[in-house]
Protein backbone atom coordinates (compact mmCIF):
# COMPACT_ATOMS: atom_id res chain seq x y z
CA UNK A 1 0.00 0.00 0.00
CA UNK A 2 1.23 3.47 -0.29
CA UNK A 3 1.47 5.57 2.35
CA UNK A 4 -1.90 5.94 3.84
CA UNK A 5 -2.85 5.62 8.26
CA UNK A 6 -5.96 5.41 10.15
CA UNK A 7 -6.18 7.92 13.23
CA UNK A 8 -8.50 6.35 15.52
CA UNK A 9 -9.91 9.14 18.23
CA UNK A 10 -10.16 13.21 16.76
CA UNK A 11 -9.84 14.80 19.91
CA UNK A 12 -6.65 17.44 19.74
CA UNK A 13 -4.00 14.60 19.98
CA UNK A 14 -5.70 12.63 16.94
CA UNK A 15 -7.04 15.85 14.97
CA UNK A 16 -3.17 16.73 15.26
CA UNK A 17 -1.45 13.73 14.31
CA UNK A 18 -3.88 13.27 11.49
CA UNK A 19 -3.10 16.91 10.11
CA UNK A 20 0.32 16.66 10.55
CA UNK A 21 0.28 13.33 8.23
CA UNK A 22 -1.42 14.81 5.78
CA UNK A 23 0.84 17.48 5.75
CA UNK A 24 3.80 14.57 4.66
CA UNK A 25 1.83 13.53 1.87
CA UNK A 26 -0.30 10.71 3.89
CA UNK A 27 -3.37 9.11 2.99
CA UNK A 28 -5.35 9.71 6.00
CA UNK A 29 -8.44 8.63 7.66
CA UNK A 30 -9.74 10.09 10.84
CA UNK A 31 -12.50 7.53 12.67
CA UNK A 32 -13.83 8.27 15.86
CA UNK A 33 -17.59 7.62 16.94
CA UNK A 34 -18.55 11.07 17.45
CA UNK A 35 -17.33 14.49 15.70
CA UNK A 36 -14.54 15.70 16.26
CA UNK A 37 -13.35 17.09 19.43
CA UNK A 38 -16.51 15.98 21.49
CA UNK A 39 -14.50 14.07 23.86
CA UNK A 40 -12.08 15.17 27.10
CA UNK A 41 -11.01 18.42 23.92
CA UNK A 42 -14.41 19.70 24.42
CA UNK A 43 -14.01 20.55 27.93
CA UNK A 44 -11.35 21.78 30.14
CA UNK A 45 -9.86 25.15 31.27
CA UNK A 46 -9.06 26.20 27.47
CA UNK A 47 -5.47 26.70 28.51
CA UNK A 48 -1.80 25.82 26.15
CA UNK A 49 -0.31 25.40 29.46
CA UNK A 50 3.28 26.87 28.48
CA UNK A 51 3.97 27.22 32.10
CA UNK A 52 3.25 23.98 33.09
CA UNK A 53 7.15 22.49 32.99
CA UNK A 54 6.37 20.78 36.44
CA UNK A 55 3.31 17.66 36.09
CA UNK A 56 0.95 16.91 38.57
CA UNK A 57 2.65 14.53 41.35
CA UNK A 58 1.00 12.09 43.49
CA UNK A 59 0.24 13.79 47.03
CA UNK A 60 3.18 12.70 49.33
CA UNK A 61 2.45 14.65 52.52
CA UNK A 62 0.26 13.21 55.37
CA UNK A 63 -1.67 16.25 55.57
CA UNK A 64 -2.45 16.24 51.93
CA UNK A 65 -3.62 12.59 51.76
CA UNK A 66 -5.46 13.08 55.18
CA UNK A 67 -7.16 15.81 53.27
CA UNK A 68 -8.47 13.89 50.06
CA UNK A 69 -9.19 11.11 51.83
CA UNK A 70 -12.27 12.79 54.01
CA UNK A 71 -13.21 13.24 50.14
CA UNK A 72 -14.87 16.41 50.89
CA UNK A 73 -12.52 18.43 48.74
CA UNK A 74 -13.52 20.33 45.73
CA UNK A 75 -10.38 19.49 43.86
CA UNK A 76 -9.71 15.48 44.67
CA UNK A 77 -13.08 13.23 45.01
CA UNK A 78 -13.71 9.72 44.86
CA UNK A 79 -16.11 6.81 44.53
CA UNK A 80 -15.51 4.43 47.27
CA UNK A 81 -16.62 1.15 45.66
CA UNK A 82 -14.54 2.32 42.69
CA UNK A 83 -11.18 2.80 44.36
CA UNK A 84 -10.47 -1.54 43.69
CA UNK A 85 -10.57 -0.58 40.07
CA UNK A 86 -7.70 2.12 40.34
CA UNK A 87 -5.49 0.88 43.29
CA UNK A 88 -3.19 -0.35 40.95
CA UNK A 89 -2.45 2.16 38.37
CA UNK A 90 -2.46 5.48 42.07
CA UNK A 91 -0.28 2.77 43.63
CA UNK A 92 2.32 3.12 40.46
CA UNK A 93 1.19 7.07 40.60
CA UNK A 94 2.35 6.88 44.17
CA UNK A 95 5.87 5.18 43.37
CA UNK A 96 6.77 7.86 40.12
CA UNK A 97 5.88 10.96 42.42
CA UNK A 98 8.77 10.22 44.65
CA UNK A 99 11.28 13.02 44.07
CA UNK A 100 14.24 11.30 42.11
CA UNK A 101 11.45 9.78 39.63
CA UNK A 102 9.56 12.94 39.66
CA UNK A 103 12.16 14.92 39.03
CA UNK A 104 13.12 12.47 35.64
CA UNK A 105 9.73 12.77 34.90
CA UNK A 106 9.53 16.70 35.20
CA UNK A 107 12.47 16.56 32.49
CA UNK A 108 10.53 15.19 29.74
CA UNK A 109 7.46 16.80 30.69
CA UNK A 110 9.08 19.71 30.38
CA UNK A 111 10.56 18.65 27.42
CA UNK A 112 7.60 18.81 25.66
CA UNK A 113 5.53 21.65 27.56
CA UNK A 114 8.69 24.32 25.92
CA UNK A 115 7.30 23.13 22.59
CA UNK A 116 3.79 23.80 22.61
CA UNK A 117 3.22 27.54 21.81
CA UNK A 118 5.35 27.16 18.55
CA UNK A 119 3.57 23.84 17.89
CA UNK A 120 -0.27 25.48 18.57
CA UNK A 121 0.78 29.13 16.36
CA UNK A 122 2.68 26.69 13.60
CA UNK A 123 -1.02 25.28 13.03
CA UNK A 124 -3.00 28.71 13.50
CA UNK A 125 -0.96 31.38 12.25
CA UNK A 126 -3.01 32.77 9.39
CA UNK A 127 -6.05 30.76 9.85
CA UNK A 128 -9.30 31.36 11.59
CA UNK A 129 -8.14 29.21 14.54
CA UNK A 130 -5.63 32.42 15.55
CA UNK A 131 -8.64 34.31 16.67
CA UNK A 132 -9.57 31.76 19.13
CA UNK A 133 -5.80 31.63 21.21
CA UNK A 134 -5.72 34.50 23.01
CA UNK A 135 -1.90 36.04 24.49
CA UNK A 136 -3.98 36.61 28.10
CA UNK A 137 -2.07 34.15 30.39
CA UNK A 138 -3.63 33.16 33.54
CA UNK A 139 -3.62 33.47 37.16
CA UNK A 140 -2.85 31.74 40.51
CA UNK A 141 -4.23 32.92 43.45
CA UNK A 142 -3.10 32.67 47.03
CA UNK A 143 -4.69 33.41 50.52
CA UNK A 144 -1.08 32.54 52.42
CA UNK A 145 1.20 34.82 51.89
CA UNK A 146 3.51 32.19 52.43
CA UNK A 147 1.94 29.82 50.23
CA UNK A 148 2.79 32.55 47.52
CA UNK A 149 6.28 32.96 48.13
CA UNK A 150 6.69 29.08 48.18
CA UNK A 151 5.00 29.37 44.68
CA UNK A 152 7.13 32.39 43.61
CA UNK A 153 10.43 30.42 44.42
CA UNK A 154 9.02 27.63 42.24
CA UNK A 155 8.60 29.60 39.96
CA UNK A 156 11.39 31.43 39.50
CA UNK A 157 13.24 28.22 39.30
CA UNK A 158 10.66 27.19 35.98
CA UNK A 159 11.87 30.96 34.47
CA UNK A 160 15.68 29.80 35.31
CA UNK A 161 15.29 26.43 34.24
CA UNK A 162 12.36 26.22 31.33
CA UNK A 163 12.50 30.06 30.15
CA UNK A 164 8.78 30.40 31.79
CA UNK A 165 7.56 34.03 32.44
CA UNK A 166 5.41 35.13 34.87
CA UNK A 167 4.44 38.36 36.70
CA UNK A 168 3.85 38.48 40.81
CA UNK A 169 1.26 40.70 41.73
CA UNK A 170 0.42 41.51 45.68
CA UNK A 171 -3.15 42.53 46.46
CA UNK A 172 -3.47 45.52 44.72
CA UNK A 173 -2.45 45.18 42.18
CA UNK A 174 -4.44 41.91 41.72
CA UNK A 175 -7.26 43.77 42.38
CA UNK A 176 -6.27 46.63 39.65
CA UNK A 177 -5.99 43.88 37.25
CA UNK A 178 -9.23 41.95 37.88
CA UNK A 179 -11.83 44.66 39.62
CA UNK A 180 -15.08 42.80 39.72
CA UNK A 181 -13.05 39.88 41.92
CA UNK A 182 -14.92 40.40 45.29
CA UNK A 183 -12.38 38.61 47.96
CA UNK A 184 -9.35 39.50 49.15
CA UNK A 185 -5.84 37.40 48.37
CA UNK A 186 -2.38 38.07 49.41
CA UNK A 187 -1.36 38.27 45.87
CA UNK A 188 -1.41 36.33 42.76
CA UNK A 189 1.08 34.96 40.10
CA UNK A 190 0.21 35.72 36.69
CA UNK A 191 1.52 33.08 34.11
CA UNK A 192 1.85 35.40 31.14
CA UNK A 193 2.90 33.10 28.22
CA UNK A 194 0.26 30.33 27.84
CA UNK A 195 -2.87 31.34 25.24
CA UNK A 196 -6.05 31.41 26.68
CA UNK A 197 -8.55 29.74 24.21
CA UNK A 198 -11.58 31.25 23.91
CA UNK A 199 -13.58 27.86 22.58
CA UNK A 200 -11.32 24.74 22.85
CA UNK A 201 -14.11 22.53 21.21
CA UNK A 202 -14.34 24.59 17.97
CA UNK A 203 -10.15 25.11 18.14
CA UNK A 204 -10.11 21.23 17.63
CA UNK A 205 -12.74 21.45 14.76
CA UNK A 206 -10.67 24.34 13.59
CA UNK A 207 -7.79 22.30 12.87
CA UNK A 208 -10.03 19.25 11.77
CA UNK A 209 -11.15 21.66 8.75
CA UNK A 210 -7.21 22.40 8.10
CA UNK A 211 -7.14 18.77 7.57
CA UNK A 212 -10.11 18.00 5.54
CA UNK A 213 -9.74 21.00 3.28
CA UNK A 214 -6.20 19.69 3.22
CA UNK A 215 -7.55 16.07 1.08
CA UNK A 216 -8.21 14.33 4.90
CA UNK A 217 -10.92 12.01 5.42
CA UNK A 218 -13.18 11.98 8.38
CA UNK A 219 -15.70 9.32 9.25
CA UNK A 220 -17.68 8.11 11.97
CA UNK A 221 -16.36 4.20 12.67
CA UNK A 222 -15.93 1.95 15.53
CA UNK A 223 -12.16 1.84 16.55
CA UNK A 224 -12.59 -1.45 18.36
CA UNK A 225 -13.42 -2.90 15.15
CA UNK A 226 -9.90 -2.43 14.38
CA UNK A 227 -8.40 -5.49 12.91
CA UNK A 228 -5.26 -6.85 10.79
CA UNK A 229 -5.82 -6.79 7.16
CA UNK A 230 -2.86 -8.32 5.23
CA UNK A 231 0.10 -6.18 5.93
CA UNK A 232 -2.03 -3.71 7.02
CA UNK A 233 -4.91 -2.68 9.38
CA UNK A 234 -8.85 -1.99 8.88
CA UNK A 235 -11.26 -0.70 10.74
CA UNK A 236 -15.53 -0.58 10.04
CA UNK A 237 -16.76 2.96 9.53
CA UNK A 238 -20.09 4.56 8.32
CA UNK A 239 -19.35 4.82 4.95
CA UNK A 240 -17.73 0.93 4.76
CA UNK A 241 -14.60 -0.83 5.81
CA UNK A 242 -11.22 1.73 5.77
CA UNK A 243 -7.89 0.03 5.40
CA UNK A 244 -4.63 1.52 5.64
CA UNK A 245 -0.51 0.51 5.72
CA UNK A 246 -0.68 1.74 9.33
CA UNK A 247 -2.72 2.75 12.43
CA UNK A 248 -2.56 5.39 15.09
CA UNK A 249 -4.26 5.01 18.33
CA UNK A 250 -5.28 8.13 19.79
CA UNK A 251 -8.01 7.29 21.62
CA UNK A 252 -7.37 8.60 25.11
CA UNK A 253 -8.79 6.68 28.11
CA UNK A 254 -10.40 4.21 25.58
CA UNK A 255 -7.16 3.47 24.24
CA UNK A 256 -6.53 0.28 26.10
CA UNK A 257 -9.94 -1.03 24.87
CA UNK A 258 -8.25 -1.45 21.53
CA UNK A 259 -4.42 -1.90 22.64
CA UNK A 260 -4.93 -4.55 24.82
CA UNK A 261 -6.18 -6.99 21.92
CA UNK A 262 -3.33 -6.41 20.25
CA UNK A 263 -1.03 -7.38 23.33
CA UNK A 264 -0.18 -4.68 25.22
CA UNK A 265 -2.37 -3.09 27.86
CA UNK A 266 -0.97 0.29 29.26
CA UNK A 267 -1.28 1.32 32.71
CA UNK A 268 -3.95 4.36 31.97
CA UNK A 269 -6.37 5.73 34.61
CA UNK A 270 -8.71 7.95 34.47
CA UNK A 271 -9.50 11.80 36.09
CA UNK A 272 -12.94 12.39 35.32
CA UNK A 273 -13.84 16.78 34.94
CA UNK A 274 -16.92 18.64 34.71
CA UNK A 275 -17.54 22.27 33.86
CA UNK A 276 -20.48 24.22 33.42
CA UNK A 277 -21.16 28.11 32.20
CA UNK A 278 -22.35 31.51 33.69
CA UNK A 279 -23.01 34.62 32.79
CA UNK A 280 -22.19 37.89 34.81
CA UNK A 281 -24.34 40.16 36.50
CA UNK A 282 -24.28 43.44 35.40
CA UNK A 283 -21.00 44.88 33.49
CA UNK A 284 -19.08 42.54 35.55
CA UNK A 285 -16.19 40.98 33.86
CA UNK A 286 -13.57 38.28 34.09
CA UNK A 287 -10.38 39.46 31.93
CA UNK A 288 -8.45 36.21 32.19
CA UNK A 289 -8.94 32.71 33.52
CA UNK A 290 -7.86 32.77 37.23
CA UNK A 291 -7.43 29.53 39.60
CA UNK A 292 -7.91 30.28 43.06
CA UNK A 293 -5.81 28.14 45.43
CA UNK A 294 -7.62 28.74 48.74
CA UNK A 295 -11.16 27.24 46.74
CA UNK A 296 -9.17 24.93 44.18
CA UNK A 297 -11.51 25.83 41.32
CA UNK A 298 -10.68 27.47 37.78
CA UNK A 299 -12.98 30.65 36.38
CA UNK A 300 -12.12 30.74 32.84
CA UNK A 301 -13.84 33.58 29.95
CA UNK A 302 -15.11 31.71 27.06
CA UNK A 303 -17.20 32.40 24.43
CA UNK A 304 -20.18 30.40 26.20
CA UNK A 305 -19.38 31.98 29.42
CA UNK A 306 -17.70 31.95 31.83
CA UNK A 307 -16.09 28.68 32.98
CA UNK A 308 -16.20 26.97 36.15
CA UNK A 309 -13.82 23.65 36.08
CA UNK A 310 -13.56 20.96 38.80
CA UNK A 311 -10.35 19.06 39.17
CA UNK A 312 -10.27 15.72 39.24
CA UNK A 313 -13.04 12.48 40.12
CA UNK A 314 -11.94 8.80 40.69
CA UNK A 315 -14.80 6.22 39.62
CA UNK A 316 -15.45 3.68 37.67
CA UNK A 317 -16.16 3.74 33.98
CA UNK A 318 -19.69 3.33 33.60
CA UNK A 319 -20.60 5.37 36.56
CA UNK A 320 -23.48 7.93 35.99
CA UNK A 321 -22.35 11.89 36.04
CA UNK A 322 -22.10 12.96 40.27
CA UNK A 323 -21.38 16.31 39.91
CA UNK A 324 -20.56 16.86 43.64
CA UNK A 325 -17.26 19.22 42.86
CA UNK A 326 -19.30 21.90 40.91
CA UNK A 327 -22.19 21.67 43.73
CA UNK A 328 -19.30 22.38 46.49
CA UNK A 329 -17.88 24.84 43.66
CA UNK A 330 -20.60 27.19 42.97
CA UNK A 331 -21.42 29.14 46.18
CA UNK A 332 -17.91 29.09 47.07
CA UNK A 333 -17.52 30.99 43.30
CA UNK A 334 -20.49 32.98 43.79
CA UNK A 335 -18.65 34.71 46.60
CA UNK A 336 -15.58 35.51 44.11
CA UNK A 337 -17.41 36.52 40.93
CA UNK A 338 -20.67 38.02 40.47
CA UNK A 339 -21.65 34.76 38.59
CA UNK A 340 -25.76 34.71 36.99
CA UNK A 341 -27.60 32.17 35.37
CA UNK A 342 -26.37 28.60 34.00
CA UNK A 343 -25.73 28.67 30.85
CA UNK A 344 -26.60 24.94 30.50
CA UNK A 345 -29.13 22.51 32.14
CA UNK A 346 -26.45 20.07 32.88
CA UNK A 347 -23.04 20.06 33.70
CA UNK A 348 -20.47 18.61 30.52
CA UNK A 349 -19.00 15.61 32.04
CA UNK A 350 -15.37 14.33 30.38
CA UNK A 351 -12.20 11.88 31.18
CA UNK A 352 -8.85 12.75 31.73
CA UNK A 353 -6.39 9.77 30.12
CA UNK A 354 -3.80 9.48 32.60
CA UNK A 355 -0.18 7.43 32.92
CA UNK A 356 1.09 6.60 36.89
CA UNK A 357 4.56 8.03 35.35
CA UNK A 358 3.37 11.42 34.46
CA UNK A 359 4.29 11.10 30.68
CA UNK A 360 2.10 10.46 27.40
CA UNK A 361 2.43 6.92 25.30
CA UNK A 362 4.23 8.55 21.82
CA UNK A 363 5.65 5.73 19.73
CA UNK A 364 5.52 2.01 18.27
CA UNK A 365 2.49 -0.19 19.41
CA UNK A 366 4.60 -2.98 20.83
CA UNK A 367 4.79 -6.28 19.00
CA UNK A 368 2.60 -5.08 15.70
CA UNK A 369 4.30 -3.53 12.91
CA UNK A 370 3.02 -0.81 11.35
CA UNK A 371 0.75 0.48 14.56
CA UNK A 372 1.38 3.38 16.91
CA UNK A 373 0.52 4.83 19.87
CA UNK A 374 -0.76 9.11 20.73
CA UNK A 375 -2.46 8.75 24.24
CA UNK A 376 -2.09 9.81 27.87
CA UNK A 377 -2.01 13.00 27.94
CA UNK A 378 -3.68 13.86 31.51
CA UNK A 379 -4.64 17.68 31.47
CA UNK A 380 -2.31 18.58 28.55
CA UNK A 381 -3.91 17.12 25.79
CA UNK A 382 -5.16 20.44 24.56
CA UNK A 383 -1.72 21.87 25.22
CA UNK A 384 0.52 18.71 23.43
CA UNK A 385 -1.70 17.82 20.34
CA UNK A 386 0.25 19.51 17.93
CA UNK A 387 3.53 18.86 19.46
CA UNK A 388 2.15 15.04 19.71
CA UNK A 389 1.64 15.05 16.08
CA UNK A 390 4.23 16.13 15.00
CA UNK A 391 6.45 13.84 16.90
CA UNK A 392 4.82 10.94 15.79
CA UNK A 393 4.30 12.02 12.33
CA UNK A 394 8.15 12.37 12.32
CA UNK A 395 9.06 9.45 13.19
CA UNK A 396 6.29 7.31 10.99
CA UNK A 397 8.32 9.45 7.60
CA UNK A 398 11.80 7.95 9.59
CA UNK A 399 12.76 11.27 10.57
CA UNK A 400 14.42 12.40 13.72
CA UNK A 401 11.67 13.30 15.65
CA UNK A 402 12.28 17.27 17.14
CA UNK A 403 11.40 15.61 20.93
CA UNK A 404 13.56 13.19 21.72
CA UNK A 405 11.19 9.97 21.82
CA UNK A 406 12.59 8.25 24.38
CA UNK A 407 10.64 8.70 27.69
CA UNK A 408 7.35 8.40 26.00
CA UNK A 409 7.49 5.07 24.38
CA UNK A 410 4.73 2.24 25.00
CA UNK A 411 7.22 -0.39 26.27
CA UNK A 412 8.87 1.69 29.24
CA UNK A 413 6.45 0.07 31.49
Amino acid sequence: MPSSAIVLGAGMVGVSVALHLRRRGYDVTLVDRRGPGEGASFGNGGLIQREAVFPHPFPRTVGEMARIAGNRSVDAVYHPLAMPFFAAPLLRYWWHSEPARYARAMQAHAALIETCLDEHLALARGTPAEALLRPIGWMRLYSDPRMLDAALAQAEQARRQHGVNFVALDGRGLAEAEPHFMAQRAGAIHWTDPLSVSDPHALTLAYAGMFTAEGGRFAIGDATSLRRAGAGWAVRTAEGEVEAREVVIALGIAAAEVTRRFGYAPPIFGKRGYHLHYTLRGNAVLHRPILDTESAFLLAPMRAGIRLTTGAEFARPDAPPTPVQLERAEPIARTLMPLAEKVEDAPWLGVRPCMPDMLPVIGRLPGQAGAWCAFGHAHQGLTLGPTTGRMLAEMMTGEAPFVAAEPYRADRF
